[in-house]
C-alpha cells in the first residue's frame, strides 16, 4: 500500500506553524512569493528548524527568472547548502540548468555531494527543459531523490499526461512529485491520472495586515500569504483516507 505526502511552500514563519500544527509531512520555504520563491533568510530557516518538526526542505534559488547561473551565484548556492545542513534542514529544493536549458549534472552533482546526508528535490527548473524524460534521467544520474514538476504546463491539472509518462518511467528511481495548481478539488483527479504519491502546493492566498494605519501612497509593502487552512486540511484528509487513492 503506498503511502501519500503533501508538501506545502511556504512563505513565512506563520505558514508553517500552521502547517506543522495540521501534520503537514514536508514544507518547502521559500522567500518572495511574486517572483515563484527564492532562497530564505538565514533567520526564517533557523526559526523554523527550531519551532516546527516537519521536514524542511529550503528553496535554494539567489533570484527570480531563469536557473542558468553565473560563477558568483554558484557560489552563493554552495554556501547556502552549508548553512542548511548546519541548521539541520533536511533537505533542499534546488536546480540548475546549462544555457541550452538542459539540466547542469556536473553542478547538480556537486551540490547533491555538498548537501550529503541531506537530501536533494530538484525544484522547476525541471519544467524548463526542452527534453523532460532526459532530464529525468539525469537527475536520476545526479543523486536526486525528487523532482517537482507540473508536468511542463502553468499547472499540475493541465500537464497530467506527461507526469503520467515521467512516474512510469521512474518507477522506484526517483519521485515524481507533481506541484503547481494543486487543490483539494483536484487532488483526486491528479492522483488517478499521474499515480503519483508526493504533491506539492502553496494554497495560498492575501491575509489582511494588522497595522492600525497605512499609507496607501506606498505601494510596495508587497503582500502577505498564508495557505488556506481549510483547503489544506481538507487535502491532508484526503491523502489520510483509507479509500484514497480509490474514490
Amino acid at each position: 500500500m503506498s503511502t501519500y505526502h503533501f508538501e506545502l511552500c511556504a512563505f513565512n514563519i506563520q505558514s508553517c506553524l500552521l502547517a506543522d500544527k495540521l501534520g503537514v509531512y514536508r514544507v518547502e520555504l521559500c522567500d518572495n512569493p511574486s517572483e515563484g520563491g527564492t532562497t530564505p533568510g538565514y533567520g526564517t530557516i533557523r526559526q523554523v528548524r527550531e519551532r516546527t518538526g516537519m521536514k524542511l526542505y529550503p528553496i535554494l534559488r539567489p533570484r527570480a527568472g531563469d536557473y542558468f547561473y553565473d560563477d558568483d551565484e554558484i557560489a552563493i548556492l554552495e554556501k547556502d547548502i552549508q548553512i542548511c545542513k548546519e541548521l539541520g534542514c533536511d533537505g533542499i529544493s534546488i536546480g540548475v540548468q546549462q544555457i541550452d536549458g538542459e539540466i547542469d549534472k556536473e553542478r547538480m552533482k556537486r551540490f547533491v555531494e555538498l548537501a550529503h546526508p541531506m537530501g536533494v528535490t530538484c525544484n522547476r527548473a525541471f519544467d524548463a527543459t526542452p527534453d523532460p524524460m532526459k532530464a529525468l534521467e539525469d537527475l536520476i544520474d545526479c543523486g536526486c531523490e525528487r523532482i517537482l514538476t507540473s508536468g511542463q504546463e502553468a499547472g499540475a491539472p493541465q500537464g497530467v499526461a506527461l507526469l503520467k509518462a515521467l512516474v512510469k518511467q521512474a518507477g522506484n528511481r526517483i519521485i515524481v512529485m507533481p506541484g503547481a495548481g494543486i487543490t483539494a478539488e483536484n487532488i483526486g483527479f491528479i492522483q488517478e491520472a499521474t499515480a503519483a504519491t508526493e504533491f506539492h502546493g502553496s494554497l495560498r492566498k492575501p491575509v489582511k495586515r494588522f497595522m492600525a494605519s497605512a499609507n496607501p501612497k506606498v505601494l510596495d509593502s508587497g503582500q502577505v500569504y498564508l495557505p488556506d487552512e481549510k483547503s489544506l486540511a481538507a487535502i491532508l484528509d484526503y491523502l489520510r483516507s483509507p479509500a484514497f487513492p480509490a474514490r
